[in-house]
């Protein structure tokens, strides 16, 4: 192998800085690596400190409805739901998606001296050590009542179960009408309509990103009857009390986004039965088939136990809105609409409606992950984001509440849905799907707008990119939505054009193909080679005054300069030519790595940046997504060893750990993070995305000795490949040798035809 190159140190702080808090690591469970299932590997708690609303799962099934679980903090979307630290359950709730929640309730036990006041004061300490978590269960002892809660679910029904203490009077408070997460419930209410059925609704506010209101109905039963309901004239909230001779209460809580009717339906279809452990086994079965799909072996307890954990969360957070019977809530219009989705020859639903954070920086973690493991799930949401261009005109880059949000920036949804068709999952209506994506690259579509600018289309300088080659900053017409950062812009539209060309020659549109492939250099405009860096200009062409490239947001999307500059994934060649070839290319790379590295390559959490600023000026930030493909350069500068070098030196270090104090060490957003994770450690991965061609898979370093991927009969040929590490280990990183099928790859890559028709790729690792 070649010695690495050193590089000149970048004039960063360079001590190396501790900032994750002292705190409880990940029990261990002396399981049997090879014997344990996925569900008993995955830890939960994993980076619960540093929890957004969205984020902590457990009741909960692969994209459910229902994502039931404590919350411990009800304020904000940041910092809120289930929060480690924060030792205080404060209700149960149902919703825990991108900018929605709702449902919350809480087990009480009334007395004479706290009936008044348990409306607002029903809050309850716990402790971790009584505390069960996995997968489609929740096991916790709320101390100021001695009420136990268990909690599981199906997709769209949420079980519970409570035990009662012998004294007080069993009760459930139905808290309708609350803060919560990123909204307010509001107008909630609450009907008896059996002697243990009840029927409500509530409605969530609008938010900076969901700027609609957006109602939840819900559908009750209990096991137990109900004795009374009472009403909270201040709150307007519900207690409702159960049978004082049945202290072991059952309760099941279906929702949907369209009618009570339909949450009637959701229950009867999914939960017709009231046996909690059939439930909760059901569940563990059904992660255990998502997660098994990979399977590894060798590696630590801890590594095993973190990659199943990583996976876990690759299948989080972005949640179905349509009911069992294809029902969805429309917000797209002027009104509020029920859709249908149409039906397949079996008479049921030809796919789910999502609710969904952004897909910015999707092409290098679910594009490569579902696309290979998970097309199933890539093909419904593919479905799914059509769905919405034809209700509403646009296809979205990150909807909430059936409308759009738009969340981040570009036209992130286009890689995604290339992707899918490049590699043959979604094989139908390509020619209308083309036209779908590329409304969103043409005056009119989504790439005029900036982050969550909702009535107007100034904020994505697009009128500039057409015109000029390049976004300027500042944007002349002013602020209009988040994220306006020009040089960031300019990249982000020149490879997502670039993506969109490869449909179009795939479908023979030659003149947009030209077209597309013209527009996707335009990064060269914003590579300013007297300081070797991209660097945001204004409209008049003039460079940044004073341009630091460490220097966060200025003119770059949550990243800095240096970040930022390696963000051209269709041609890093033609970035290498204006670095002055590719061994330039490579000192300046490394030379970030290496100073990365002392501040642990990434920038942190907010709180980690508060007590070190120097965090945020880090040169390679793998907390966030505008860097993770980083590593993974080297292969495209002809220096696939230090790919495979930095690369394993990333996942020890940022994807190592198995704590709730740590584990993303930045922004996870909705298993973004942990499919890279996944992909590093297997040591796969692709650059474009998946959206040339015939994909390319890239080789990095796997951390264990064996992976098998099994194959979906529906989509591919093959029924697994695996991949084989030979003499793997802490010091052997270093590919000496790879094979597929026992032929000798030329290059350290393989294509996803090859892949998928199933086989074995063998590695032969050694050291430096």
């Amino acid at each position: 192998m070649k010695k690495l190159y050193s590089g000149l140190l970048i004039g960063l702080l360079t001590a190396t800085i501790n900032y994750s808090c002292k705190t409880e690591q990940a029990p261990s469970q002396n399981l049997a690596p090879n014997t344990a299932s996925p569900v008993d590997l995955v830890y939960p708690h994993l980076d619960s400190e540093n929890s957004r609303w969205f984020f902590f799962s457990s009741a909960s099934r692969p994209f459910g409805m229902v994502n039931l679980s404590p919350d411990t903090e009800i304020k904000g979307a940041w910092g809120s739901g289930y929060r480690y630290k924060t030792d205080t359950i404060k209700g149960f709730s149902h919703v825990h998606g991108w900018q929605i929640s709702g449902l919350s309730v809480m087990p009480v036990s009334i007395t004479p001296e706290n009936e008044t006041a348990i409306y607002k004061d029903f809050y309850s300490k716990f402790n971790h050590d009584a505390e069960k978590v996995s997968p489609g269960y929740h096991y916790v002892e709320m101390e100021r009542q001695g009420i136990t809660a268990e909690l599981t679910s199906t997709k769209r029904v949420g079980f519970h179960k409570y035990s009662f203490p012998t004294n007080g009077s069993p009760a459930i408070l139905f808290n309708l009408n609350t803060l919560l997460g990123p909204n307010g419930n509001v107008n909630g209410t609450l009907e008896k309509i059996g002697n243990k059925t009840l029927s409500g609704e509530l409605e969530m506010t609008p938010t900076h990103r969901r700027p609609k209101p957006f109602k939840l109905f819900f559908k009750i039963e209990l096991n137990s009857e109900i004795s009374a309901i009472a009403q909270d004239p201040e709150t307007g909230n519900y207690l409702v009390f159960t049978d004082e001779n049945n202290r072991d209460v059952l309760m099941k809580a279906a929702i949907s986004y369209t009618s009570t009717a339909n949450a009637t339906n959701n229950m009867n279809s999914e939960l017709n039965h009231w046996d909690f452990q059939k439930v909760v086994d059901d569940s563990k079965a059904e992660w255990n088939g998502f997660l098994g799909r990979i399977k590894i072996e060798g590696g630590s307890e801890t590594q095993q136990r973190r990659f199943y954990t990583d996976l876990w969360h690759a299948l989080q957070g972005r949640r179905v809105i349509s009911d069992i019977n294809g029902a969805y809530p429309d917000n797209t219009g002027d009104n509020f609409r029920i859709g249908q989705i149409p039906f397949n020859t079996e008479g049921k639903p030809k796919f789910n409606h999502y609710n969904s954070d952004s897909f910015w920086g999707a092409q290098w973690t679910i594009n490569t992950l579902w696309g290979l493991v998970y097309p199933d799930i890539m093909e419904d949401f593919v479905h799914s984001l059509i769905q919405y261009y034809q209700d509403g005109g646009l296809v979205p880059r990150g909807p909430s509440g059936g409308n759009y949000t738009y969340v981040m920036t570009g036209a992130s949804s286009t890689p995604f849905i290339v992707s899918a068709i490049q590699k043959g999952i979604v094989t139908e209506n390509l020619e209308d799907i083309y036209q779908a994506l590329k409304k969103n690259h043409m005056p009119g579509g989504i790439m005029e707008k900036a982050g969550y600018e909702h009535k107007t289309a100034l904020g994505g300088g697009f009128k500039y990119y057409l015109k000029n080659g390049y976004v300027p900053y500042p944007i002349p017409e002013g602020n209009f939505g988040g994220h306006q950062d020009g040089a960031s812009l300019t990249m982000e539209y020149a490879y997502q054009d670039w993506t969109l060309a490869q449909l179009a020659k795939k479908l023979g549109h030659k003149e947009d193909y030209d077209m597309f492939l013209r527009r996707s250099e335009n990064f060269k405009n914003v590579f300013d080679k007297s300081s070797g860096w991209m660097r945001p200009k204004d409209v008049d062409g003039v460079w940044y005054k004073d341009f630091d490239p460490y220097e966060h947001q200025h003119g770059f999307i949550e990243s800095n300069g240096a970040q930022s500059t390696w963000f051209v994934p269709h041609n890093l060649g033609g970035l290498a030519e204006l670095m002055g070839g590719k061994e330039k290319a490579v000192d300046k790379l490394n030379a970030q790595f290496e100073t990365a590295e002392k501040l642990g390559f990434a920038a942190g959490n907010s709180h980690a940046q508060e007590l070190h600023p120097e965090y945020r000026r880090v040169p390679i930030n793998y907390g966030n997504q505008p860097s993770i493909q980083t590593a993974f350069v080297f292969n495209k500068l002809d220096r696939p060893d230090l790919t495979q070098y930095w690369s394993r030196k990333v996942v020890g270090k940022v994807f190592g750990g198995l704590s709730p104090a740590t584990g993303y060490n930045g922004d996870e957003d909705q298993g973004l993070m942990g499919s890279l994770a996944v992909l590093m450690k297997i040591g796969l991965f692709q650059m474009n995305g998946g959206t040339e061609n015939d994909p390319t898979y890239e080789l990095g370093s796997p951390i264990f000795d064996r992976v098998e991927v099994s194959l979906h009969p529906d989509y591919f040929a093959g029924k697994s490949f695996s991949i084989e590490a030979k003499n793997n280990g802490q010091e052997q990183w270093a590919i000496k040798n790879a094979k597929w099928n026992q032929k000798a790859l030329n290059d350290y890559s393989i294509k996803h035809s090859q892949l998928v028709k199933g086989g074995e790729l063998e590695l032969e690792l050694g050291g430096e």
